[in-house]
């Protein structure tokens, strides 16, 4: 299952989204995100669907490769549902001991979970089409007039852009572990939820030293090439927009203008 999260991970290929500007890369994703909690009705959320079609098909990343990715969140999408269903109050479909689906439970809980698979999809997009390297620049150049507040913006873009790439590293780690201790005789199938839980507790302590190891190599290395913060570093490719940014700024615009107003009319 380790394998099979995408959030964080490069996919090298060649598309428009690959070209793009990481910043209209980042603002396109928060305007994404905004964007499916104005939505309300069925016309909204399709327009929204085909509008992440679009994006998938432009990026050239495997449909298939991408989706793998929810698995990884397959029970908290369940538990949402769930919570929604029968926790909504409302007109009641029908009952069951204490539980209780309503028709106003059900909705919200369609809507949620479609929210929740198109953040994800949405998000992964931006990473798979952007390089850690490129999404530090960009973060950091977005931010810049923080610093004038004595924020330091280069540090918190660098920690993101880390914490981002040690995702995939750290379930790819853990997978490892899971199979070396699997073949020394360990189990993690059997049993009920709890049992399964409590049997995943011996993989922390491996995985927390394989983290602080290769966090102290990662800071090792960055000593050893005189890092030492971004005051006075410059850029070796400086983010220079071109014409296709513009246009793509143009176009997530008229998307989010379109769903502030099918948020509006609740279609």
């Amino acid at each position: 299952m380790f394998r099979e999260i995408t959030l964080g991970q490069y996919y090298p290929t060649d598309s428009i989204l690959h070209k793009l500007d990481p910043r209209v890369k980042f603002i396109g994703t928060i305007a994404f995100i905004i964007a499916l909690f104005l939505i309300k009705g069925p016309v909204g959320y399709g327009f929204a669907t085909v509008v992440l079609v679009i994006l998938i098909k432009l990026s050239k990343v495997p449909f298939r490769f991408m989706v793998k990715g929810m698995k990884a969140i397959a029970v908290i999408l369940v538990i949402t549902m769930l919570f929604n269903m029968f926790l909504t109050p409302g007109e009641p479909i029908f009952s069951f001991w204490i539980l209780t689906l309503t028709k106003e439970g059900l909705a919200t809980a369609v809507r949620m979970a479609v929210r929740l698979i198109y953040l994800v999809i949405g998000s992964s997009i931006m990473t798979l089409t952007t390089t850690p390297n490129q999404l530090t620049d960009g973060m950091e150049t977005l931010f810049s007039p923080l610093k004038k507040l004595h924020v330091p913006v280069h540090e918190i873009s660098m920690m993101m852009s880390i914490a981002l790439r040690f995702i995939p590293i750290l379930m790819e780690e853990t997978d490892k572990i899971m199979k070396a201790q699997i073949a020394r005789g360990a189990d993690f199938e059997s049993g009920n939820f709890i049992t399964r839980i409590k049997s995943m507790i011996p993989l922390l302590v491996p995985l927390f030293v394989s983290a602080f190891r290769r966090a102290n190599d990662l800071a090792m290395a960055m000593e050893a090439r005189c890092y030492h913060g971004g005051e006075g570093r410059t850029q070796m490719k400086p983010l220079i927009y071109a014409g296709r940014d513009r246009t793509a700024y143009f176009l997530i615009v008229l998307f989010f203008a379109a769903c502030i107003v099918l948020g509006i009319l609740g279609i």
